[in-house]
C-alpha cells in the first residue's frame, strides 16, 4: 500500500511537496529491475562506465541550480552553501570516481613473477544504498558514482526528509543515457523499504549511510543473508589545539566547521580541547565566533546559517543544549530557544560550552546541531586520551606548528582522518571511521573496491 508522506520546508515548516513511500512489491519490483541489468551493466568495460559517468558529470553541471535549489528546499540549507559544497560535493565525486577508474586495473596477475595466477575484480552484485539527509548530493554520488564505475547495479532508498534532491538526480541519471534498470530509485523510511531492501534475498550489498543505531540494526538483518555491508555511521570529532599554534585562528576556524551547515555533518570537530595555557582566549574567541554567526532564510544569499532539517531534529538539539545547562557546563554562547526575533522555522541559536567534563551528555552524544564543547588538556599524553575517550572514531583535527608533534599525535588517534592545521581532504580520499563510525571506506578508488569481489584465476599461461 502507497503511503504519502508531505516533505517539510523547515525554514517555513509548511509543506511543500509530498512523495509515496513504497512497500513490499515496490521494493521486489526495484531488486528484481536491478538484477535483470546486472548481467549486461557488470559485463561492460571500465571505459564503457567512465563514457557514462562523464554523460551523468556533464548533465549534472548543466543542471546545478536545479539540485541547489532542491537542497535548500528540502533541508534548509542557505542558497550559497547548496550551490557550493553541499550540490559541488556531487561534482567532485563523480570526477573524483572518473578518474580512479581510468586507473584501476580490473585484471592482473596476483604476483608478477607467478605466471598462471590471476586476479580479476568484479561487480559484487545488485547494490542497496540507503543515504542520509545531511548532504544529500555527497553521499548519494559516493554510493551511486562508486557502484556505477564498479559495475554494480543499484536501488537507491534516499532520506525520506530530502527527497527531492534523489529525484533531481535520478532524472540526470536518465538524461545521461545510463542503461534501463541499473539505477533504480525507491521512497521509502527505515523501518520499511531500508529494512526490506537490507534484508531481500535478491541483494548483494548494502551501502548504508546514517546513525549508528540504525547501522547497528542493518548489520544485524545483512548478516542472516551473509551480504557485503559498508556502514558510514556517526562521529563526535576532536580538536586538539596546541598553544605553539595561532590561538585566535585555530578556535575561530574550529568553531566555524562546527556550525557549518547548521552543525549538521558527522565529521563537525565538537569537542574542542585546549592546552591549558590557551584555553580561556580560545573560549573567548569561541564565544565571539558564535555571537557573529548569523542566523537566516536559507533563500538569502551569503554565509549565514539555516534551520536544522526537521522538527524531530530541533527538539533533539534543544533537548541536548538543556542538558549540558543541567549537567553544570558554562554556556558562553547561545542555548535553548530560537533566535531572537525568530519564531517559526526550526532555527537554532550557535551555541558554545565551556568547562564541559568527559562524562556528560554533550560531550559523549552526537548533537547534528550548531553545539560546540570545550574542555582544557594539560600535555600531548592527556589530549590524546581525551580525544580517544569516545565510542566514535571518524574525523579528527589537530592545531599544531610542530610538524613532528603533529604526527605523532596522528598516530595515536584512533580515527580514520585527522586533519591537521586547517588543511581539507584532497578529492578520491577515503572517507570512513573506526569503532562505532562504521566500516568500509568512501570515496575514489576505496569506495568503488567496496563494490568489488576479488576472484583468482589459476592455472592459465
Amino acid at each position: 500500500m502507497v503511503r504519502p508522506v508531505p516533505v517539510i520546508n523547515p525554514a517555513t515548516e509548511e509543506a511543500y511537496a509530498t512523495i509515496s513511500l513504497g512497500g513490499q512489491q515496490d521494493t521486489n519490483m526495484a531488486v528484481a529491475a536491478a538484477q535483470s541489468a546486472f548481467g549486461d551493466w557488470s559485463s561492460s568495460t571500465p571505459e564503457i562506465r567512465a563514457a557514462y559517468l562523464k554523460a551523468l558529470l556533464a548533465v549534472y553541471e548543466r543542471r546545478k541550480a536545479d539540485m541547489a535549489q532542491a537542497i535548500s528546499d528540502e533541508m534548509g540549507a542557505p542558497i550559497d552553501l547548496a550551490l557550493g559544497d553541499q550540490t559541488g560535493a556531487g561534482s567532485s565525486h563523480l570526477a573524483s570516481f572518473i578518474d580512479a577508474l581510468g586507473k584501476m586495473n580490473f585484471e592482473r596477475p596476483m604476483q608478477p613473477e607467478l605466471a598462471g595466477q590471476d586476479l580479476r575484480l568484479e561487480a559484487a552484485g545488485v547494490a542497496a544504498l540507503i543515504t542520509p539527509w545531511n548532504w544529500p548530493m555527497n553521499q548519494i554520488v559516493l554510493k551511486v558514482g562508486a557502484a556505477l564505475a564498479a559495475g554494480c547495479t543499484m536501488v537507491l532508498k534516499p532520506s525520506e526528509i530530502s527527497p527531492i534532491s534523489a529525484m533531481v538526480f535520478a532524472e540526470m541519471i536518465d538524461e545521461a543515457g545510463i542503461p534501463a534498470g541499473v539505477f533504480n530509485l525507491l521512497n521509502g523510511d527505515g523501518a520499511g523499504v531500508g529494512t526490506m531492501l537490507s534484508g531481500h534475498p535478491d541483494v548483494d550489498v548494502i551501502s548504508f549511510t546514517g546513525s549508528t543505531r540504525a547501522g547497528i540494526a542493518i548489520g544485524r538483518i545483512a548478516a542472516e543473508g551473509i551480504k557485503r555491508v559498508s556502514l558510514e555511521l556517526g562521529g563526535k570529532s576532536p580538536n586538539l589545539i596546541f598553544d605553539d599554534c595561532d590561538i585566535d585562528a585555530a578556535a575561530r576556524r574550529g568553531t566555524l566547521a562546527v556550525f557549518n551547515n547548521s552543525g549538521q555533518s558527522c565529521i563537525a570537530p565538537t569537542r574542542m580541547l585546549v592546552e591549558r595555557t590557551a584555553y580561556d582566549r580560545a573560549v573567548e574567541i569561541a564565544a565571539e565566533t558564535a555571537k557573529q554567526t548569523k542566523v537566516d532564510a536559507p533563500s538569502k544569499p551569503g554565509g549565514h546559517i539555516g534551520p536544522v532539517v526537521s522538527a524531530a531534529q530541533f527538539d533533539k538539539v534543544q533537548r541536548l543544549i538543556q542538558s549540558g545547562v543541567d549537567q553544570g557546563a558554562r554556556l558562553v554562547a547561545g542555548g535553548v530557544g530560537r533566535p531572537e526575533g525568530m519564531n517559526r522555522g526550526w532555527f537554532v541559536k550557535p551555541t558554545v560550552f565551556a568547562d564541559v567534563t568527559p562524562d556528560m551528555t554533550i560531550m559523549r552524544e552526537e548533537i547534528f546541531g550548531p553545539v560546540l564543547t570545550m574542555m582544557p588538556f594539560e600535555d600531548e599524553d592527556h589530549a590524546v586520551a581525551l580525544a580517544n575517550d569516545t565510542e566514535y572514531g571518524l574525523g579528527s583535527y589537530i592545531q599544531s606548528d610542530n610538524p613532528e608533534r603533529a604526527r605523532r599525535i596522528a598516530r595515536q588517534i584512533r580515527a580514520g582522518m585527522v586533519q591537521v592545521n586547517g588543511s581539507g581532504r584532497a578529492a578520491g580520499s577515503p572517507f570512513g571511521g573506526y569503532k562505532m563510525s562504521g566500516i568500509g571506506r568512501e570515496g575514489g578508488v576505496w569506495g568503488i573496491e567496496e563494490f568489488l569481489e576479488i576472484k583468482l584465476i589459476s592455472g592459465i599461461k
